[in-house]
């Protein structure tokens, strides 16, 4: 199936990434081993080279962004560390752990003794596999463009079981699929790794140097995933990098699983360079979370296909309501703060949206090809129509109508939005009663914080087994400073 996505704004993920899923087709034990396009975004400091020794860039200067194609994400660096190949193919890679600290012991995969794997023909990622940015091409251009470093497990570990001490801290807003990314991290290392000790940072990066960690088995977690939210807890804001790397290397911790989205992974990125400062054996793994699906390239993030099936419950409520009114109009507003994504998807599924407003295309409300007079119609053609609009949508409209703009912003660093379904339907009632002399039935549906506040479906519950499992096999083949991704 082909398919068309919107440029999305570049602010998401400032982090440099790579590596791709670890699929093997031939395997049917491990949900890990299942045919997937993944990613590690990696934060962007050193990579290790490819299969040579090549040059470490400055980490002082770094500036990120997402990007890639089947699960691969691009690390774009003012100093990147790429390397050209053939038919005009350039290679950029990762960080590792040897970056800095260059002479570790390695060890082998304990996944190679794992009875799950043993029917398998090829266990692990080798260091000469990349992913390509770019899945379509032509004739002239084979083999040209962007590659990234494959994701899944090596056959080589730079962790024992025995000496590994994981955390795990969800930042931000919640999402569904938090819980089971948790679970599948907890239970991956536990089972597919060996490791025992296991820890959740409690309420977010605060956490770290105010509370007390959490311990992690897979009894604590194993039903979790059934439950909307974070067992760990959340919050916004609360990063005081010192304090917490400080608190990193006193408890000895060696992994972190950091799941957070914009806000979140600039702290992972600032956690990152600090640990590299102070030559310590740690990796830092991100999980990118954002329920608007406004990642570059890759096709969803977790719990987005979970927003839109619970989205569909207010649109038919919404269609219920309209359509048993003269004039009725139902408008629901869905999450949406830069793209549209959640709202598109559950328009076209509905399929009883009349008129679906999103951030990335700009409307207006008077003149012949207006919001009011495409109202007008469709209530004269219909006799009920709904409308969806996403939160971001016609901010300018807003600011212009109220005579000002508020830059305001919530501890993450993200503008509080003004409320653009509560003025819609404002806007419309008093546009009917003044023009056309008449009144129209409204009813406003708001599932916002609805929508992200409950248990992940199935195939979003997959897709979340598979992030974790990739950040795993990341973090123990020493890679560091990126962030999983799978599309």
């Amino acid at each position: 199936m082909a398919a068309a996505v919107a440029p999305i704004p570049a602010h998401y993920l400032h982090a440099a990434v790579t590596l791709a899923s670890h699929g093997n087709a031939d395997s049917k034990s491990l949900v890990s081993n299942l045919p997937r396009r993944g990613a590690f975004l990696g934060f962007g400091v050193r990579g290790r080279g490819s299969s040579r020794a090549r040059p470490m860039h400055d980490v002082s200067n770094i500036q990120l962004r997402a990007a890639g194609k089947w699960g691969v994400v691009r690390s774009e660096l003012l100093n990147p560390k790429s390397e050209a190949g053939a038919c005009g193919s350039t290679f950029e890679d990762v960080p590792h752990i040897t970056d800095w600290l260059p002479d570790l012991e390695t060890f082998p995969n304990p996944l190679k003794f794992n009875p799950a794997y043993s029917a398998v023909k090829k266990y692990f990622v080798d260091d000469d596999d990349f992913v390509a940015k770019d899945i379509v091409v032509n004739m002239e251009n084979v083999g040209s463009g962007l590659h990234f470093r494959r994701a899944g497990p090596r056959d080589k570990i730079y962790f024992r079981a025995e000496e590994v001490k994981a955390c795990i801290v969800t930042c931000g807003g919640l999402c569904p699929g938090l819980n089971t990314v948790i679970r599948e991290i907890v239970c991956a290392l536990w089972y597919q790794y060996g490791v025992r000790e296991i820890y959740g940072i409690d309420g977010g990066y605060r956490g770290f140097y105010a509370r007390n960690t959490i311990t992690l088995n897979p009894k604590v977690v194993n039903d979790i995933h059934k439950r909307g939210g974070t067992i760990l807890g959340t919050s916004r804001g609360g990063h005081d990098t010192m304090k917490i790397v400080d608190s990193i290397e006193n408890r000895g911790i060696n992994q972190v699983y950091i799941i957070g989205g914009d806000g979140t992974h600039k702290g992972a990125e600032a956690i990152h360079e600090e640990i590299i400062k102070r030559g310590l054996k740690v990796v830092v793994a991100g999980i990118p979370k954002t329920i608007d699906n406004d990642i570059d390239i890759i096709d969803k993030s977790f719990g987005f296909d979970t927003a839109v099936e619970e989205a569909q419950r207010a649109i038919n409520a919404a269609h219920v309501e309209a359509e048993s009114t003269h004039n009725g109009v139902g408008v629901v507003k869905l999450m949406g703060r830069y793209s549209g994504y959640i709202a598109m998807y559950a328009t076209l599924a509905s399929r009883d949206v009349d008129c679906c407003l999103i951030p990335e295309v700009p409307f207006f409300l008077e003149g012949e090809d207006g919001l009011y007079e495409f109202v007008y119609r469709r209530l004269r053609e219909n006799g009920h129509m709904v409308v969806v609009v996403a939160e971001g949508s016609g901010q300018e409209l807003i600011a212009e109508s109220l005579s000002s703009l508020d830059k305001m912003s919530d501890a993450s660093g993200n503008r509080l939005l003004l409320d653009v379904g509560l003025w819609l339907c404002q806007r419309l009632k008093e546009h009917f009663l003044k023009v056309h002399k008449e009144s129209i039935t409204l009813k406003y549906i708001d599932p916002t914080y609805m929508i992200r506040a409950v248990p992940s479906i199935a195939s979003d519950n997959v897709y979340c087994t598979l992030l974790a499992h990739s950040a795993i096999h990341g973090a123990m083949a020493g890679f560091c400073g990126f962030t999983a991704e799978s599309c």
